[in-house]
């Protein structure tokens, strides 16, 4: 894997299946999920939480990869 660019976003809703509702900086929302490492360490995301996320190719989904 190589060092994909990341896009910073706002979690605005808690989806069930670790899924969440992100509105990212140019006001696009899309559909994200927690990448491994956030799962399998328990790190919790909840809404109003800034995220750092990769996206598709397309730009319609994300991976969550940082919480800060």
């Amino acid at each position: 894997m190589q060092n994909e660019p990341t896009h910073r976003g706002l979690v605005t809703e808690v989806l069930p299946n670790y899924l969440f509702r992100v509105k990212l900086e140019n006001e696009k929302v899309i559909i994200a999920h927690l990448a491994g490492k956030l799962r399998m360490n328990h790190i919790r995301v909840m809404a109003g939480d800034s995220v750092s996320m990769v996206l598709s190719p397309e730009g319609d989904k994300g991976r969550i990869v940082y919480r800060t």
